[in-house]
Parts: structure tokens; sequence; C-alpha cells
């Protein structure tokens, strides 16, 4: 039997899975992640996908790609649900964990990598740079609803925004990280050329020319003549036109394209807050993410098994990872939410809530096809445990505890998986 048609069939497969699970899933305490590294697993088992060659070493190029692919897709859906405008008000609690979380976030996981597995200081740091960002695809669950939808909880929002913004916040440090593996001492850094250039630069570039394309997308779409608006196509796609148009603009311009991505998408959803066609293009955008990201995932199931992922595993790594979910984001969310105002239990959600996922693979597999690091193995080890605990723990979590404060504050929210809806059929 031809590989292809047996590739063809499974694909369909998992298409239709994509479409059937998260409603199969929503009253219960799994997430589709879950699912989808468990197919990886159990197609592992098939010694034809088990021969594969799935070892990360052998495939940064295509994990670094493919991982940017769902990330920037993800991140416009985010940014167009969004129905809060931006502000420095309005956003407090956002600017709360970008400024204060993440560089806490990075600054402990970098000293735990340093301690406990022993490795040197440019390779703790790519590890904490890449574990800090909360990850906007397989954050879905605790995010916002569709655009327009009204309601929105501080939980909620914070989530979204924060994983909206912190991917392309964490370069800088990713950046660093790969400059010191080059120079090999803190001394041999151009600190100047770092801060002005890593840090300012490219975080303005990203987000003012996002704005603009963001903005001049939102002419064409909803202020042309009536019959040239592109509102008009009701084509869900334009969100992807968007996406790949402003990611290739803002790298091109040597800024950061995750941050210039959900820029546009802010921008894009401003022009015209209240407009119907937002839903049509945030629907497009997860429903591609929501594929991509069930593909990815799936072949990290056959990667943990069938790959030896984590065949450079340590007691110390395990540690780590324990280190980093259960104290290192729980702890520093709460130090950067103290003061919010936010009820205790709240900001505990917030905080614990912090998941990793696919972006984390983004970084590492970028870092690693750019620079030379020590232990890259072990790097992807420690990486991908983080990943598979994370997807569970947040994933069994998620749904129990949302529904239980929502019931407790008295809101009317439906936590279902991807904030998908059932439909009732005409009988």
């Amino acid at each position: 039997m031809e590989t292809y048609v047996v590739v063809l069939a499974g694909f369909g497969a998992l298409v239709l899975l994509t479409a059937w699970l998260p409603m199969v899933l929503r009253a219960l305490p799994l997430s589709l992640p879950i699912c989808c590294v468990g197919i990886g697993a159990a197609l592992s088992l098939i010694p034809t996908v088990a021969g594969l060659s799935l070892r990360p070493s052998e495939h940064f190029g295509l994990i670094e790609h493919a991982t940017e692919g769902v990330v920037i897709i993800s991140l416009m859906g985010a940014g167009l649900k969004i129905d809060r405008l931006i502000g420095w008000r309005r956003w407090a609690v956002t600017w709360r964990l970008l400024g204060i979380a993440m560089p806490l976030t990075i600054l402990a996981l970098t000293v735990f990598a340093w301690v406990l597995l022993g490795v040197g200081t440019a390779t703790a740091l790519l590890l904490g740079a890449s574990l800090a960002p909360t990850d906007p695809v397989l954050a879905s669950d605790v995010q916002v609803g569709h655009p327009t939808e009204g309601g929105e909880d501080e939980m909620r929002f914070a989530l979204t925004s924060e994983a909206g913004l912190n991917d392309g916040l964490a370069f800088p440090f990713v950046n660093l990280a790969m400059a010191l593996a080059g120079s090999g001492t803190l001394a041999g850094l151009s600190w100047g050329h770092w801060l002005s250039v890593d840090v300012v630069w490219k975080i303005v570039v990203g987000a003012v020319l996002g704005g603009l394309i963001g903005r001049g997308l939102g002419w064409l779409t909803f202020h042309l003549p009536n019959a040239s608006k592109l509102s008009r196509t009701g084509d869900g796609f334009v969100a992807l036109g968007a996406t790949c148009l402003t990611y290739g603009i803002v790298q091109v311009a040597d800024g950061y394209g995750f941050v210039g991505v959900f820029a546009t998408a802010l921008a894009l959803r401003a022009s015209h807050h209240s407009h119907e066609y937002h839903r049509k293009m945030h629907t497009y955008a997860e429903e591609l993410e929501r594929l991509l990201m069930m593909v990815l995932l799936v072949g990290f199931g056959v990667a943990l098994v069938a790959g030896g992922l984590l065949s450079g595993l340590t007691l110390p790594a395990v540690g780590f990872v324990v280190l980093a979910l259960v104290v290192v984001r729980p702890a520093s969310g709460w130090i950067g939410l103290l003061g919010s105002g936010l009820p205790s239990d709240e900001r505990a959600v917030i905080a614990f809530f912090g998941i990793r996922g696919l972006g984390t693979m983004y970084y590492l597999a970028f870092a690693l096809n750019h620079a030379r690091f020590e232990a890259p193995d072990l790097l992807w080890a420690t990486a991908g445990l983080t990943v598979l605990v994370s997807i569970i723990l947040h994933g069994v979590t998620v749904t129990p505890v949302l529904r239980f404060l929502d019931h407790r504050s008295g809101r009317d929210t439906q936590i279902g998986q991807l904030e998908i809806p059932l439909r009732q059929e005409p009988s």
C-alpha cells in the first residue's frame, strides 16, 4: 500500500476529529491537546510510524517553520477576539504580567536551569526564555470568546492579551542567549546593541508597523466605497492573508513579526469594532489554528514515544519541570498581580494557567537552528516534558476551575473546548 494513500486517509481522519472532538470533550475534564498527544503516542505503536525519523535535532528547520506558522495564526485569532480597546489603564493587568511576571519567570527559570541542569549561562537563558511565554495556541481554553460576544472577564482577558504579546517579547532574551552562545562570556556582549536593537527597535517596529498595517487593512475592509470593501466578500480567509502579509513585512523591516501580527489584529478590530465580519475572520483563523495544532501535537506525541524526545531526560530535569510549572510561573504571576485589585482567586487562576506549548518548541528550534548551544538533547527533553506536563495538568484542571469561578461569580459563560457552540439540529 502506498504511503501517500495512508497519509491522506490519516489526514482526513484528523480533520474529522478536529471538528468532532471539541464537541465531545466540552463537558469532560479533558482538552483537545491531550487527545492529540495521545493519538500521536498510539500511532507510534504502528511499525511504519515508529520507523520514522522524528528526532528534533534532525529537523530544526521543519519544527521552526511549522510552529511559527501556527503561532502567528493563533496571534491573529487572539487579537481579533479581544473586545477591549487597548489602553494603559484598560490593559493594566496585561502590562503587569508582561513587565513584572515575565522577567521574573525568565530570571528564575534561568537560575534553576543553571543550578539543576548544570548548563552554561547561554543555554540556561535560552531554556528560561523559551519556557516563559504563555502559549497562544494551547491557551485557547482559557481565553475570551468570539468577537463582539461581550462579557469579557478579567481572567480570560488577561490570559488572552498576555499570550498575544509575550511570545514576541520573549524574543529579546532568546536573541541574548544566542549572542551569549557566540561570545562565550557576558563581558563580550554588546549590551548597548542588544538593548537598542533587540529590545527597543524590534519591538517598536513590530508594534508600530503592525498597527499601521492593521489600520490600512481596516480601511480596505470596512471603509472603502460599499462595492469595493473587503468585508463584502464574506471570506474568512482574509485573516490568513493579513497574518502572512503582516508577518512578512515586519520581519523584512527587522521587527518582531509576532508582535506585528497581534498589533495588526488589534488595529484591524479597532477600525470597525462591532462589525460582524470580525467574527467571520476569527472563526476561520480559529479553525485553521485548531487543525494545524492537532497535526503538530500528533507529531509531538509520535516524537515522545517513537522519536526519543525524552531520551535525554535526567532526574534534575524532572525537578526543573516541576518547579517551572508549579512554583515559578504561579509565584511570578502572583507577584506581578499584587496591587492589581483583582480577587485572590482570580489572581491565582491567572498566575497558574501559564500554559506552555508550541511557542516553546518554536524558540528552541529557532535558536538551535541559528546558534550552537550545549546539551541540545537535554534542552529538548526538558522542554518536551514541560509542554507535556502543562498540556495534561492545565488541560485537566481548566474546565472545572473556570466553571467553578464562573458559577460563584454569577457569570454565564459557556466554557467548552475552544468556545465552540453547540447548534440544535432541526427535528
